[in-house]
């Protein structure tokens, strides 16, 4: 199983027409992950706390009805987390988080079981949720105490406009990284954290601080994998794009999926994977996210869709 850890949120997404009108829809990077893993046939479930409010109840009926399991998800009495989406062609989405004491920020330790089921292969974790306390505390002490047990795969998914320090965030973001089997960055992310040098040169950084495998996106540029061993970079599977919201979250819940698939989804993962399964794993990730890009949101492909699609 595949466990996601972290934010679950209601992202207001701006209509089309000439007034400015937005519409509520689940979301939060870990939570789109669980459910675009689900689709995808695996396993997955979803760690985090939940809101008992109206919009809480979406959330925890969008997981069930997708199959993620809820065993791991708390419910809370605080109000959801709310995020409002500014999209602009040619633009990544620009975002507006309303947090303050909120339910999935107030993830604390004494949500967490004491020990994890041998049946979890790996978990996902990054976001905002490594900003917010309690939440960011209690993800960042269950991955010390997994990394080395089991598959640890990590998204920053930076969002600059949270970022208060960015020196300690940067390195939190670095310790992170030594700590996972698997991170999937984009190229964004990195010429951020790093304007004064080329993002794959970050990305090798980050591997040679103990990341097992990095895994980074490129947009149109498609994405490359870099391992000790081997670097395997695919171009982009073309689409009308709609939007990218959704887009990272599909490509990093595809490629755990097909990891999962091969039998390579441990904490061995980098060194049991070879050149050929790497580009298989680049590629069926790279289309997932590109299907996601064709439609409205975030919407992932089922595995049926992905078989279907040439």
């Amino acid at each position: 199983m595949i466990v996601s850890c972290g934010e679950a949120l209601i992202d207001f997404v701006p209509q089309p027409g000439d007034e400015l009108q937005y519409a509520p829809c689940t979301g939060g990077s870990p939570f789109n992950l669980a459910i675009a893993a689900a689709r995808l046939g695996a396993p997955v479930g979803f760690l985090g706390k939940i809101s008992r409010d109206f919009f809480g109840d979406m959330l925890f009926n969008r997981l069930s009805s997708e199959g993620v399991d809820t065993s791991f998800t708390r419910r809370s009495d605080r109000l959801s987390t709310l995020a409002f989406v500014k999209i602009e062609d040619g633009e990544e989405p620009r975002y507006a988080f309303y947090t303050e004491n909120t339910a999935d920020r107030n993830l604390s330790s004494v949500d967490i079981p004491e020990s994890l089921p041998d049946s979890i292969e790996c978990i996902e974790f990054g976001s905002i949720s490594l900003i917010l306390e309690p939440q960011a505390e209690t993800i960042k002490t269950l991955i010390r105490r997994e990394s080395g047990k089991r598959a640890i795969s990590f998204d920053p998914n930076v969002r600059p406009m949270m970022v208060t320090d960015k020196p300690a965030y940067t390195a939190e973001m670095e310790e992170l990284a030594g700590l996972s089997t698997i991170v999937k960055v984009s190229s964004a992310d990195l010429a951020w954290l790093y304007p004064e040098r080329p993002a794959e040169e970050s990305a090798r950084d980050w591997l040679a601080r103990g990341a097992g495998i990095v895994v980074m996106t490129r947009g149109k540029d498609g994405a490359v994998l870099l391992g000790s061993s081997h670097r395997v970079e695919t171009p982009e599977y073309w689409v009308d794009v709609k939007d990218t919201i959704g887009a990272g979250d599909s490509f990093h819940a595809a490629l755990l999926v097909r990891l999962h698939e091969m039998g390579r989804l441990s904490a061995r993962t980098a060194s049991e994977l070879n050149r050929d399964e790497a580009l298989d794993v680049v590629r069926f990730a790279v289309k997932a996210s590109s299907l996601n890009c064709a439609r409205q949101g975030a919407d992932p492909p089922t595995a049926a869709e992905m078989a279907a699609a040439k």
